[in-house]
Order: structure tokens, then C-alpha cells, then sequence
């Protein structure tokens, strides 16, 4: 498809993964398994925030870490098992964390895009032809509740890691047949739990550093203004929320002036917007589950 041959195809991947600019994952939509999706704002003192960040980077239930605006708050993406995990993390470990001076908790309610929605399908390097050349067939969903056991569990961690890793590989790591973990794989998928990412290092697309949007808006119009903010083609993930704010993006711009720019033209056009708040990313510390 792109006119090259499959020699220069694998030699150009295998650049690129051994460098760790880009690889493929496996990821996890928490609310397949009626986990909860946490954002947090935590406010600390700066010479706190890096060792704390730190701290959560190291969290197997975190998947972005983030310092941001001026290096005096933490961002974090946390998965919540039960109500008993937010309960834990929100009221008794977080609070009484030294020099955390308040935590700000946003439920995550419905995404408009991420997950499987990646920005490298905004950025036009494909034409719809070369793009439908390439799109695997639809995966037939299953509906109800999925539970997952000790295997799958190793399953999935290994897949976060590396999502092309083979099946006799998965095998070792589960204690179970090739085949047993191909047909896990294909239910877990039609479950809509498992899917697969590609993790690419934002400096080999040319885009600018991430900046965090936490938008107010009318609730008669939010599912209006999410659905349009998701069509931007800056946006890398948006959804709606609880907390002080109700919907959430993360924007890529290419430089402080495109960043105003989007903000004044695309976001100033969102219906029934009243109140927005930027946080640039000046450090991530975790980045789709892998620790940077």
C-alpha cells in the first residue's frame, strides 16, 4: 500500500520499536469490567510534586501521570476496581500523602474519544482509500459482564507491555495452550475489554506538547459539545465528567500560538461552553500504562 516492499516495511518497525519511539499495545476499557475511570487534580508544593507523581507513576492501577500547570499539579489517570479502591485512594491515602495540599476527583462518565481513538488517524497520512485498505473487520460485541481470573489478568499485563507479544509467550505467562490463549484474546475483544493501541512518541509526528481542557458546560448541551470537540482535529481524548468541570480533552497543538489559536476559534464555537481552564503538561511521568 505505501509502494514499498515488506523488507523496508519490517526494517522501519523495527527501528522504531527498538528505539521505543513506537509500540503496540493492549489496553483495557475499565468500564467493560464495571471499573471506574478516575482523573485526578492533585495541588502539592512544588518541591513535592515530582516525588509524588513519582509515587502514583509506580501505581499498577494508574495509566497517565502528569505534571502540569507551573509544576504545582499532578494530573493522574487512576482505575478504580470497586467503590472501595476510590474510597481507599480518595479519602485515606491521597489526603494524608505529606505536602498534598487538596485533590480535585472526576469520575469519568462517557468518552467521546480515546481508548482505541488515537490521534494518528487525525493527522491525514492516509487517504480513506489506504485507510480501508487497512481497517481489520469489525469485532462482533458481546454483551454482559465480564470476570476476570489470575490468567487473565497476566494476559492482559503482558499485552500493556508489548501487544504484539506471541502466543506461545502469553502461553508461558498464563499456563495455558496457545490456542486457549487465542480464543481468551477473541472473547475478551467481543467483550469490548481488550483492544489494541499504537503508543507513539509525539516528537516523530511533528505535534506539540499536550495541553489539559477542563470545560463547563450547560448539561442540555454537553453531549452536543463533546460529540463536536471529538471531531477536533487537536483532540487526543475528551469526555464527559463529574466534578467542578463536566467535560475533559486533552489538546495537541503545535506551539503557543496554535494553542490560542484553538482556543479562540474551535473552543470559543462549542455550544453553551461558560467557563474554560487550561493546564499545560510541562512533564509526563506515565504514558499509556508504561512509565516514562
Amino acid at each position: 500500500m505505501l509502494g514499498v516492499s515488506d523488507r523496508t516495511v519490517a526494517r522501519r518497525y523495527a527501528r522504531l520499536r527498538s528505539t521505543g519511539t513506537l509500540r503496540v499495545v493492549g489496553g483495557v476499557d475499565p468500564t467493560a469490567l464495571g471499573a471506574v475511570m478516575w482523573f485526578l487534580r492533585i495541588r502539592c508544593a512544588p518541591a513535592a510534586a515530582l516525588p509524588v507523581a513519582e509515587a502514583l507513576a509506580r501505581r499498577a492501577d494508574t495509566s497517565w501521570v502528569s505534571i502540569a500547570s507551573g509544576g504545582a499539579e499532578i494530573t493522574c489517570a487512576v482505575r478504580a476496581e470497586s467503590a472501595a479502591d476510590s474510597e481507599a485512594l480518595l479519602l485515606s491515602r491521597l489526603p494524608r500523602t505529606p505536602r498534598v495540599e487538596g485533590v480535585s476527583a472526576h469520575s469519568v462518565l462517557h468518552a467521546f474519544y480515546g481508548g482505541p481513538d488515537n490521534l494518528i488517524a487525525k493527522l491525514g497520512a492516509l487517504d480513506e482509500a489506504q485507510v480501508g485498505r487497512l481497517r481489520p473487520d469489525p469485532v462482533q460485541r458481546r454483551p454482559g459482564p465480564v470476570r476476570l481470573d489470575d490468567g487473565d489478568r497476566a494476559l492482559l499485563a503482558a499485552l500493556a507491555v508489548d501487544g504484539r507479544t506471541g502466543f506461545e509467550r502469553l502461553a508461558a505467562l498464563t499456563g495455558w495452550s496457545p490456542t486457549a490463549v487465542r480464543r481468551r484474546m477473541g472473547e475478551l475483544r467481543e467483550h469490548g475489554v481488550l483492544y489494541l493501541d499504537v503508543d507513539v512518541d509525539a516528537a516523530l509526528l511533528g505535534v506539540g506538547a499536550r495541553t489539559l481542557l477542563w470545560l463547563s458546560v450547560a448539561p442540555a448541551h454537553l453531549a452536543e459539545a463533546g460529540t463536536a470537540l471529538a471531531q477536533h482535529p487537536e483532540v487526543a481524548f475528551a469526555a464527559a465528567t463529574t466534578g467542578p468541570t463536566n467535560l475533559c480533552a486533552t489538546a495537541v497543538c503545535a506551539d503557543q500560538r496554535a494553542l490560542c489559536r484553538y482556543l479562540t476559534t474551535r473552543i470559543a464555537a462549542l455550544p453553551a461552553v461558560t467557563h474554560v481552564e487550561t493546564a499545560p503538561v510541562i512533564k509526563t511521568l506515565k504514558q499509556a500504562g508504561r512509565q516514562l
